[in-house]
């Protein structure tokens, strides 16, 4: 029998992660805080419960929730894991979190006798619907085999960087790169405008060229210039993980002046774009008038 998966966080990104898994034939129990949220994955064939039903009977986790303190609440709350006994049960966290509160997570559940995976990903709601998301992994390697066949149902690529809390340092550090590229692209195609020149020519010579980045090749084409801004991924969110990198910067002792001005901008000023709004309108580019959202999908 496919082993019995519980997925607690429903989200954008959950619920799409839900799907997949229970389309390539895993038995998939989920929950989310949000009614609504439960009601649409119920409608999209995955049964919910609440968190300690699904701690009782599944083989093994997965987590898509916010902030770390959510995971530890789910992990180590009253009904948590940390104090299941008996079967043991491997944790794959798909949530971008800090890397100490990973290491502690691995460290008190592994007292219990449970795994611990810090797993976050890459890859937006689209590639969690469809299996093809990028997956780094902090934790140790009989983990990661025993969550073998729930990792490649999800990830297309799957990278075990290294031990608890590696993960997330390697998905802070990307996720710092992106959003340093969202400003860079944005001001590079603002001055092409500026200098008489289209901002879709100039795209297509950056991504044929050197200054090309997954945001020029994809976010810009498909979600900025076209005007639809649906990444599906918030800005609050990326102010989240930006917020983790350079608090991991500090804790690091390094000074990083770039970072910390990329930093400065995503997080001093929610005026012009919220928290609830897509991350791609910091690009501060506006479609040109006239565009469609066809004609750079």
């Amino acid at each position: 029998m496919a082993p019995h998966i519980g997925l607690i966080g429903l989200g954008q990104m959950g619920l799409g992660m839900a799907t997949t898994l229970a389309a390539k034939g895993f038995a998939v129990t989920g929950h989310d805080v949000a009614a609504a949220r439960r009601a649409l994955a119920e409608q999209q064939g995955i049964a919910t419960a609440e968190p300690d039903a699904i701690l009782r009977h599944a083989d093994m986790l997965v987590l898509s929730l916010p902030l770390g303190r959510d995971v530890a609440s789910v992990l180590t709350g009253g009904a948590g894991l940390a104090a299941r006994q008996g079967r043991r049960l491997v944790v794959i966290d798909t949530s971008t979190t800090d890397p100490a509160t990973s290491r502690d997570l691995h460290r008190i559940l592994a007292a219990g006798g449970h795994g611990h995976l810090d797993a976050p990903v890459s890859g937006g709601p689209t590639g969690a619907a469809a299996g093809t998301l990028t997956m780094m992994i902090g934790g140790d390697d009989a983990d990661v085999a025993a969550a073998r066949p729930v990792i490649d149902a999800l990830a297309s690529t799957a990278i075990h960087v290294g031990p608890s809390g590696a993960g997330n340092v390697a998905k802070l550090v990307n996720n710092m790169l992106v959003a340093a590229h969202m400003l860079t692209t944005g001001e590079a195609l603002r001055l092409s405008e500026a200098a008489g020149v289209p901002a879709d020519a100039v795209l297509a010579v950056i991504n044929a060229a050197t200054g090309r980045s997954a945001l020029s090749e994809n976010h810009f084409p498909k979600r900025i210039l076209s005007g639809r801004f649906d990444s599906g991924f918030s800005a609050g969110l990326m102010r989240k993980d930006v917020g983790l990198a350079a608090d991991l910067a500090r804790a690091a002792g390094l000074d990083l002046p770039l970072s910390q001005k990329v930093a400065a901008l995503w997080l001093e000023d929610r005026s012009r774009v919220g928290d609830a709004e897509d991350f791609t309108r910091m690009a501060g580019y506006a479609p040109r008038a006239g565009a469609t959202k066809d004609q750079t999908a």
